[in-house]
């Protein structure tokens, strides 16, 4: 088939989508792989944008997809070529010391907020670093492969804490956890925070700025040598939902920004397969946005790293659930990590550890049986 002209200086992105449960008994050719993991597709959705305008939009087979971009500018062709090769690459695994992060199945992230005003779960663990710890260990016992600690709120309007509070509550149970070898990542976007936890024993970075709200955390982060989880958020100043200007494309102006980021941290020195991304699922959108992200969230694989989604006990979930508190909102939580993972994501970051794992366990199992069916 041929696509519609498409302007050189366009901004042109890929969504896999047509997706089966096993590549056996279709033809060879017609199915592509996304990345290491379980899941196939028949077909890539090709998306153009002029500034904010979209100017083609449209289906084409994995088949021909070779001939279909051979129509397209030089520039745009070699994009399209990229992009596809990106959605098949290997996810590398994350090296963590002795231990060792996979990517062929999703993977759960617990949330560990050491806050006194996180919107979720804000205060459990304040000044109880033990307490905080042993629920740490719970999480992994659980199934958890990593845990997220956080010593500042990024709720709106949430109070900026300064660098000696954020690591007097983290540091203390980092050193725990990571003294028993369970893998840690930090949730800061503070340069002097990441020094401090990985000191601690912290092995990942994961910072909602995406390396962008303090001017050395680039560098914290290069010089460590350890993985970065860069999130997308629309203001790296003090408040990230800052966002008076909105969205063109939801989907394609996060991934603008993400593949941005990516490139300064390779710019940077930061090896790419040291690399997560994280759409930034509530942090500065709408409703409408979020459903979006949700709905769109297989086009970030095209970025060629591993995916972290971020949705458990979100406010898109209150919204479309008579308002339910953040305490009463598991079974859309539990939602959104099974849509996540049928959508490519690798890493699922979520407050409930053991009903997300046994939900990823079915998944697996369906996927599984799905790929044995003859």
């Amino acid at each position: 088939m041929t696509l519609p002209a498409i302007p050189a200086d366009a901004r042109l992105y890929l969504r896999p989508t047509w997706f089966v449960p096993s590549p056996i008994g279709l033809p060879d050719g017609s199915v592509a792989r996304m990345g290491n993991g379980l899941i196939w597709f028949q077909g890539y959705e090709v998306s153009a944008f002029a500034g904010r305008d979209r100017v083609a939009r449209v289906t084409v087979p994995v088949a021909g997809f070779a001939d279909a971009i051979a129509s397209l500018p030089d520039v745009l062709a070699e994009r399209a070529q990229a992009l596809s090769a990106n959605i098949s690459a290997t996810r590398a695994p994350l090296m963590l010391g002795e231990r060792t992060i996979r990517f062929d199945a999703p993977q759960v992230m617990a949330i560990l907020n050491v806050t006194p005003d996180s919107f979720s779960d804000g205060g459990k663990h304040v000044g109880e670093p033990q307490a905080a710890a042993d629920a740490g260990f719970a999480m992994a016992a659980a199934g958890a492969a990593l845990i997220d600690v956080g010593g500042e709120s990024t709720r709106p309007r949430a109070d900026k804490v300064w660098e000696g509070d954020e690591i007097a509550r983290i540091a203390p149970v980092i050193e725990r956890l990571a003294a028993a070898g369970v893998p840690v990542s930090v949730d800061t976007r503070k340069a002097a925070v990441m020094e401090a936890a990985l000191a601690a024993g912290a092995k990942i970075v994961n910072d909602v700025s995406a390396l962008a709200h303090d001017p050395r955390s680039m560098e914290v982060v290069a010089g460590a040598g350890c993985p970065v989880i860069l999130m997308h958020a629309p203001s790296a100043g003090d408040d990230p939902h800052d966002n008076p200007a909105g969205y063109g494309d939801v989907v394609a102006d996060v991934f603008d920004h993400l593949e941005g980021r990516i490139a300064a941290c390779l710019d940077a020195g930061i090896a790419r397969d040291r690399i997560m991304v994280d759409p930034g699922l509530g942090f500065g959108k709408s409703l409408a946005d979020n459903l979006a992200l949700v709905n769109g969230l297989a086009t970030f694989q095209a970025l060629g790293v591993p995916l972290l989604f971020a949705g458990s006990r979100k406010r898109l979930i209150g919204a479309l659930s008579n308002e339910a508190p953040a305490a009463d909102r598991l079974g859309g939580s539990i939602a959104l990590a099974f849509r996540a993972a049928q959508l490519g994501a690798q890493m699922v970051r979520v407050h409930d550890v053991k009903e997300s794992v046994q939900a990823l366990h079915l998944w697996r199992g369906l996927a599984d049986a799905g790929l044995s069916a003859i």
